[in-house]
Parts: structure tokens; sequence; C-alpha cells
């Protein structure tokens, strides 16, 4: 009730920048009113920088706050 789930791809591996799919998929959002009559909205992304395109909605002033959520596993790393 209330809630909205999407889930976006990206590239194959190797063959462009992942965080661009991020960026790409926000924008789409935007475009198509995802966000109109929304609270909260939260993201799960990876926080590997290969190509620094994970930190685009941060450049691009699409989060008001940002929370890091780290662990210690071996498979976080």
């Amino acid at each position: 009730q209330g809630v909205r789930c999407v889930e976006s791809g990206g590239p194959e591996p190797g063959v462009g920048c992942a965080g661009r799919g991020v960026i790409t998929s926000i924008n789409f959002l935007e475009e198509n009113g995802a966000y109109e009559d929304i609270d909260y909205v939260s993201y799960d992304v990876l926080g590997d920088v290969v190509c620094g395109g994970f930190a685009m909605p941060i450049r691009e002033n699409k989060a008001q706050e940002i929370y890091i959520v780290m662990s210690g596993e071996m498979m976080a790393i």
C-alpha cells in the first residue's frame, strides 16, 4: 500500500559504466513522474568507484541526505 519499487540494470560488465546507468535510471523516473507525491525515496547502490558513476546522483543534486551503510564482511569488499 503506497509503496513503489523499481529495479534497473546496467551495461554488461566491462562494456560501460554501471554508475551511468544509475543516473540514467533516476532521470528516466523523473521524466515519467515516478517521484510525484512521494515522501521518501531509498536507493541501494554499490559504493564502487570504478568509473565514478555511482557518485553521479550526489554530484547532480539528486539527493538531499545520504546515509552510508558499511559492512566488514568479505562479500562487502
